[in-house]
């Protein structure tokens, strides 16, 4: 699968990598599994429902999630990470 990011995730992307050594690690872990299959047992890959359909999410640790959509059956772009609150808010 190709990750892509929005320019608003990749800002606060490198935001994280500055300042936060530990939780980069782990996002550049699960975007790696997600490459190589999306569906993998750790990243909890999950389909949103209500007004968030069409929306994806994975796990990034217990409480941090990413949110994509798929642009086709080959690629996905990422649009948001945060807590499961903020993610999942509209």
């Amino acid at each position: 699968m190709i990750v892509k990011f929005s320019p608003q995730l990749q800002k606060e992307l490198e935001k994280i990598y500055r300042k936060e050594r530990k939780l980069s690690d782990r996002i550049e872990k699960q975007l790696t599994l997600f490459e190589e299959n999306p569906k993998h047992p750790s990243l909890r890959t999950h389909k949103l429902s209500g007004s968030l359909k069409n929306i994806w999410s994975i796990s990034i640790t217990s409480n941090i999630r990413m949110v994509y959509v798929l642009l086709n059956e080959n690629s996905a772009l990422f649009f948001k990470i945060g807590t499961h609150d903020v993610v999942y808010s509209e």
